[in-house]
């Protein structure tokens, strides 16, 4: 999907949302698909993401396309989903791409990377900048066409049994993070662990890890974490901006007709959004509640995030050394974080220091 598709079809969902499902769109097949998702049920802001797109799947062609939503563990294991797509055992999933790293670095760039671009400037790659197109071209190996399925915006950097009070307290942490990162966290000498959303309560109370990071205040109140782990800590530099995808089976999209096609785009345009608009909006009463109860809220120490810093971008350097897709996309990623750098720093960031100072 090329970004001017993108953004005709995002202001196409506006118009068919407000009016019956024009006749060209009720004459297609019935169709049922099924979509897995890598998120629990009780995460309604990011697992409601898929619901929210098979909603208006369903709405903009009069109930003749339907899709269900099954959550991570109902139908297949929450990191296994990409696996299904690719065979054609589901039509559809609702994912954060770079679980899948270990297949190719690559998927990471498609989701977040340590201090790579914030959830704005994420979505201008995609739909204004190359992003979508060098995605789906790289997705094109893995049987999968992706269109975007939300973000998060920036996260919280995580529940620490323990404080971090500089470098020296990350050598031998069991982290569960998710992704890419957990490559930048072992060179700090922490030790990641990867367990789906579902399964960190229980890792977190039993002590089989040290600390876990997941969203943000209204998921991880919903998650419990800050009954087994009293510190928290900011910012996740591992995820400014961190993008989910609903990756479709390339069979099954290309079956769709032009009309169908279109009803995809316009409900990814609105789920993609919806996401971080709800997270916005619950994240600061869910952060007061928080630290109302005793959580205790602390800056990662400059020390922890200038060597993070440091190793990611050696890690980029040397991927791009190895990995011809993943240098590819990255040179074009980097090219456009450094543009998007120079102007937030300016009117974005400036309004936002001073407004965030004052006393309102």
């Amino acid at each position: 999907m090329e970004r001017r598709s993108f953004v005709r079809h995002a202001g196409l969902a506006g118009v068919l949302a407000a009016s019956a499902a024009p006749a060209v769109v009720q004459a297609q097949a019935q169709l049922r698909w099924r979509l897995a998702s890598s998120f629990p049920k009780s995460l309604d802001t990011i697992f409601g993401a898929a619901e929210v797109f098979a909603k208006k799947v369903a709405e903009l062609t009069g109930g003749k396309f339907q899709i269900s939503v099954h959550a991570g563990g109902e139908i297949l294991p929450a990191l296994q989903v990409v696996d299904a797509v690719q065979a054609g055992t589901v039509e559809i999933a609702h994912t954060a791409p770079y679980y899948f790293f270990g297949k190719d670095e690559t998927f990471a760039l498609g989701c977040a990377i340590p201090f790579g671009l914030n959830s704005r400037q994420m979505t201008a790659w995609m739909v204004e900048g190359n992003g979508l197109k060098l995605m789906r071209e790289f997705y094109r190996g893995y049987n999968i066409v992706n269109v975007l399925g939300g973000n998060t915006g920036a996260q919280m950097g995580g529940w620490y049994r323990k404080e971090i009070k500089g470098i020296a307290d990350m050598k031998g942490l069991k982290i569960r993070i998710g992704g890419f990162a957990g490559r930048v966290m072992e060179r700090l000498g922490a030790v990641p662990q990867q367990i789906a959303g579902g399964e960190i309560y229980s890792a977190l109370e039993k002590g089989t890890i040290d600390a876990a990071e997941w969203v943000g205040p209204y998921d991880d109140q919903k998650l419990g974490f800050n009954k087994v782990a009293p510190n928290y800590y900011y910012p996740g530099w591992w995820e400014g901006g961190p993008q989910l995808d609903f990756f479709i089976n390339t069979k099954a999209y290309d079956g769709l007709s032009a009309e169908y096609k279109a009803v995809v785009d316009a409900a990814s345009a609105i789920a993609h959004t919806g996401m971080q608009a709800r997270y916005d909006a619950r994240n600061p009463a869910a952060l007061k509640q928080l630290v109302g109860s005793g959580t205790k809220l602390f800056k990662f120490p400059k020390d922890v995030m200038e060597a993070a810093f440091k190793e990611s971008m050696a890690i980029y350097a040397e991927l791009s050394a190895r990995n011809p897709h993943w240098k590819k996309v990255y040179e074009d990623y980097a090219s456009f974080r450094r543009d998007q750098n120079l102007w937030f720093r300016f009117a974005e960031a400036g309004f936002d220091d001073f407004m965030q100072a004052q006393k309102l």
